[in-house]
């Protein structure tokens, strides 16, 4: 999906079809940095891109998530996917409470399914954190997350092309 994705938007350039993946929740920089090592493009190219791309919507969600996740709740599409959504995020607000904003970066810094800039929006606006502070910690724990995963997917590359 992500490679269909990829192409489709090569039509608007490289740069473009980063920025908007790494928009998007759940596959944000985590999906994109690899994508983008992939396609030939050198780390420090595809971080700052992948970066701004991820943070873009992150004020929205800041300000937003809690209704919106109240919204879905009420759809009856949408209804089991919000409430699955919210138990987890609920799940995972105990590490993040205990050590604040220091916990909000590790959350999105360490690059692991189910976390990630728009999951610690959430969970930020759920805990009615400072909306700049906020900000600050998932700025930090993308760029963290973005060095973390330019390392791997470099290294796994070079890994591939010497077999």
């Amino acid at each position: 999906m992500i490679e269909m994705l990829f192409d489709w938007l090569l039509g608007g350039g490289r740069e473009l079809a980063l920025f908007v993946i790494s928009m998007v929740p759940l596959i944000e920089l985590r999906g994109a940095v690899p994508v983008g090592i992939a396609a030939g493009m050198p780390w420090y190219e595809v971080l700052p891109i992948c970066v701004v791309g991820n943070l873009l919507p992150i004020p929205v969600v800041l300000f937003f998530a809690e209704w919106l996740l109240d919204v879905l709740a009420k759809l009856p599409l949408l209804r089991d996917f919000a409430d699955r959504y919210k138990r987890g995020l609920n799940r995972k607000k105990n590490s993040i409470t205990k050590y604040a904003r220091f916990g909000l970066f590790l959350f999105v810094a360490i690059p692991i399914p189910g976390t990630g800039a728009w999951s610690g929006a959430a969970i930020a606006s759920l805990l009615k954190m400072k909306r700049g502070r906020a900000f600050i910690s998932i700025a930090l724990g993308v760029i963290t997350a973005g060095l973390i995963m330019s390392v791997i997917a470099s290294g796994v590359l070079s890994v591939f092309s010497a077999i």
